[in-house]
């Protein structure tokens, strides 16, 4: 098993967590991986920070996910955005739009099988006991209805710096805010234990995987925004490098990019982690 986070400015903290547990039985394990959503400046309903509630319920899915194993993965994640909720429900406002929320991927293994759960915009990728590699995706922010695609297509075609991109850009970015844990949008974990049930979720024997990788968006980048390979090919570079590797390949891309200029729903920089763990 190998593990990498780093954030995207040294002067912010990491929101994305990731962990590894092994039970003391050394029966089986699981993974975690979070991408926390960075807030806007405004004022947001909670005293807490993204990488506190990262933190929070990163930590209660590990326990959960290898204490719990009558659970299933959606019920694990149920009971613990319900208990990361139960720690500020007396003080913040959690049914604020943008209350700490993020992306999860989850995975869980014993002898006889691998079981997975993805909600949002992070990646896991599956390698086969025949060496295919298959992501497991979930597509919802990139499938939004049309009249909010329609206006992402006329933010991009508008020259970069002008004032009518930037309104444009701000117009779009208002259509998707609008569809965050909506019925016709995308998903996060945020305060709602029902969500759970909106993830990609499914299982696997055990002799038919391999080794499994995930990858918040901010290394997926590598794959996504850079289309320095596929997704296979990513999973190749993580087997022969490791994590760090393709973190450190990611900050390049990054700095070099930036010289060519504003590119549309791009910052420089993103906090970016990678688990990896093989059998």
């Amino acid at each position: 098993m190998e593990l990498a986070t780093d954030p995207g400015h040294p002067d912010r903290p990491n929101e994305d967590y990731a962990s590894l547990a092994l039970p003391a039985s050394g029966q089986g394990g699981s993974l975690v991986l979070l991408d926390g959503v960075t807030p806007p400046a405004d004022a947001y309903g909670c005293l807490h920070s993204v990488h506190w509630y990262t933190a929070q319920l990163g930590g209660a899915l590990g326990e959960l996910s290898v204490s719990r194993r009558d659970l299933t993965l959606p019920d694990v994640l149920a009971q613990a955005i319900g208990r990361t909720a139960d720690a500020h429900r007396d003080t913040c406002d959690l049914s604020h739009p943008r209350t700490p929320q993020a992306t999860v991927v989850l995975a869980r293994w014993d002898a006889d099988r691998v079981e997975y759960l993805v909600l949002s915009d992070s990646a896991l990728l599956v390698e086969g006991s025949d060496g295919e590699v298959t992501p497991v995706l979930d597509d919802r922010l990139d499938t939004l209805p049309p009249r909010v695609r329609h206006l992402g297509d006329a933010a991009r075609s508008l020259p970069d710096g002008s004032p009518e991109r930037t309104d444009a850009v701000g117009a779009y970015r208002v259509a998707v805010e609008a569809l965050r844990n909506a019925e016709d949008g995308f998903f996060t974990a945020a305060a709602d234990p029902s969500v759970a049930a909106r993830a990609v979720t499914g299982a696997l024997p055990r002799a038919e995987v391999a080794a499994l990788a995930a990858l918040t968006d901010g290394a997926g980048r590598w794959v996504e925004m850079f289309d320095e390979g596929s997704w296979a090919d990513c999973f190749a570079l993580l087997r022969k490098e490791g994590p760090r590797s393709l973190i450190e390949r990611v900050r390049a891309l990054e700095t070099e990019r930036a010289e060519s200029g504003p590119a549309f729903r791009w910052k420089r920089h993103d906090d970016a982690a990678v688990v990896f763990a093989e059998f």
